[in-house]
């Protein structure tokens, strides 16, 4: 009886090393993929874009309320 809990809990943790391991190498994939120059351009202009739509909105609510 504590075999086969202990292979159980064996198991488990080889599937959860194995769970952290494939997360892992998912973030990482994904980091290198955000940081690829193409996406890092395209990022910085979304970015730039969204920076000078709120701008806009703000300046267009003031003008409202003025």
């Amino acid at each position: 009886m504590l075999d086969n809990h202990h292979d159980a809990a064996a198991q488990a943790e080889r599937r959860l090393e194995r769970s952290v391991a494939a997360a892992l190498r998912v973030i990482a994939a994904a980091h290198v993929e955000r940081q690829a120059p193409p996406v890092s351009a395209a990022r910085r202009r979304l970015s730039e874009v969204y920076g000078a739509t709120r701008l806009a909105r703000r300046l267009e609510q003031e003008r409202r309320t003025a």
